[in-house]
């Protein structure tokens, strides 16, 4: 039995590295939302601040809003990813994130 298209099928992933109080991470979050409505990805959002993100907590602590895109290829279990984050830190706008997509995806 062979996969259907739909299961070969990639992705971007978007993760969000966050905290409370970051008016920049609300700019971020608002500016995704935006896009999420042109673009379709996954969205993941990680309060680098909350118990049990100590990893997180100890790269970007000081450097909040991050966002890592990365190409997910989606397998018949877990989806794989095949790319490396790219990453965008503090201050970023709709079209540095849609190029990273795109990069991401493979179109770039």
């Amino acid at each position: 039995m062979r996969p259907s298209q739909r299961l070969l099928q990639h992705t971007a992933r978007i993760t969000l590295f966050t905290r409370a109080n970051c008016s920049l991470c609300e700019t971020a979050k608002a500016m995704l939302r935006g896009l999420e409505k042109r673009r379709s990805f996954e969205y993941k959002e990680v309060d680098v601040m909350a118990e049990g993100q100590k990893e997180w907590r100890e790269l970007y602590e000081f450097d909040t809003p991050v966002v890592h895109i990365q190409r997910v290829f989606h397998t018949y279990s877990e989806p794989n990813i095949i790319t490396e984050a790219r990453k965008l830190m503090h201050r970023f706008d709709e079209t540095q994130v849609e190029a990273l997509i795109d990069e991401a995806e493979g179109y770039a």
